[in-house]
């Protein structure tokens, strides 16, 4: 699917305020596979959704307003929700439809598939347009066993895991490759999710679509073939969900098969229960157990970022000094402050690995 660009529209859903649309979000900050025009959300229309990124990107309520305002015809439109378990939502379809009909390829994520749904197969096929369902798996034959081969990988590697899904894994991650090339550090991201892959990431595989034998593999060989053909100084690897989720354990690839020799948590402290388990209300583990068991797989966390959207805003900067103190490690907003902080501590990452 690498030959897949151009310019695209998503398709959110209440993206200012819903935390289903973090592949909306990521598409907006940066694309290096999409030129986005702007975005269809019904509850939002009117704004702007490149306000703070420096671009325009305007919302509006449907397929056909936004096209008039933009007096241009885009080639995709990307389903920016993620919604739970996968399934294509009655707003996908409506203006997937309106999209498909006007000639507009649709593109999903989803774990459902759009070119299995009958309306859009039909609307596909009145406007001429493409289904692409971007989290179907390889054929088994095509997939790859874990073989060792990561042992010869000269690239260190940092792992972005989490204390809980959607909590910004990914974009920290980007944040760290950015401010690494801008500062003369090469360094490459891992991507394991359709996001990544959205945002024109070109090392990587989709990890929770892929069957559980082959996810060692995959994984070792999206990393053998970025130390190879890039030759970073640093490797970040794209982390999903958390060690301890019970609807979708993971984590543990990274540090054991990739040989991950650091982790960057990503930690929400305003969160209680892991998301989406909140009405059977399981409780997340403590920050500092999350930590031992990262160093009882083998690695140590040597950062804490973190996401603040359930933390009152007087109350940020307090937390953030009293986790500091109790984890004796940086511990970072990365939305609000960056990565700088972070770039001495990656820096003498690679200088020690070098000398092992």
């Amino acid at each position: 699917m690498s030959e897949i660009s151009g310019t695209a529209i998503i398709l959110a859903d209440d993206f200012v305020n819903g935390d289903t649309c973090k592949t909306t979000h990521g598409l907006i900050r940066k694309s290096l596979r999409f030129d986005i025009l702007g975005v269809v959300d019904e509850k939002n229309a009117g704004n702007d959704a490149g306000d703070g990124h420096e671009k325009s990107i305007p919302v509006l309520a449907s397929v056909e307003d936004l096209l008039a305002q933009l007096n241009e015809k885009p080639k995709y439109c990307i389903v920016g929700i993620a919604t739970v378990g996968g399934v294509i939502t009655p707003i996908i379809v409506k203006h997937g439809f309106a999209a498909l009909k006007l000639g507009i390829s649709l593109i999903s994520g989803l774990h459902n598939f759009v070119g299995e749904h009958e309306a859009l197969i039909r609307a596909a096929k009145a406007g001429g347009a493409d289904l692409i369902d971007i989290r179907k798996s390889k054929p088994r034959s095509e997939l790859n066993f874990w073989t060792g081969s990561i042992l010869n990988v000269k690239a260190p590697r940092i792992a972005l895991l989490g204390t809980d899904c959607n909590l910004g894994k990914r974009t920290s991650a980007q944040f760290l490759v950015d401010k690494c090339l801008e500062i003369g550090v090469k360094a490459e991201m891992v991507f394991t999710g359709q996001s990544g892959w959205l945002q024109g990431g070109k090392y990587g595989f989709i990890l929770d679509t892929t069957v559980n034998d082959f996810v060692s593999g995959e994984l070792e060989n999206a990393i053998v073939h970025c130390d190879r053909e890039a030759s970073p100084d640093i490797i970040f690897l794209e982390g999903q969900s958390s060690l301890r989720n019970p609807s979708g354990p993971c984590g543990s690839e990274l540090i054991v098969s990739g040989k991950a020799e650091g982790v960057i948590l990503q930690y929400g402290p305003g969160y209680k229960y892991f998301q989406d388990l909140e009405g059977i209300r399981w409780k997340l583990g403590a920050i500092q157990d999350e930590i031992e068991l990262v160093r009882l797989y083998g690695s140590r966390v040597i950062a804490v970022t973190l996401n603040m959207n359930e933390v009152p805003s007087d109350k940020g900067k307090e937390l953030e000094h009293r986790l500091r103190k109790q984890l004796n490690i940086p511990v970072i907003n990365v939305l609000k402050d960056g990565v700088d902080e972070l770039m001495p501590l990656v820096k003498n990452f690679i200088e020690k690995y070098k000398k092992v």
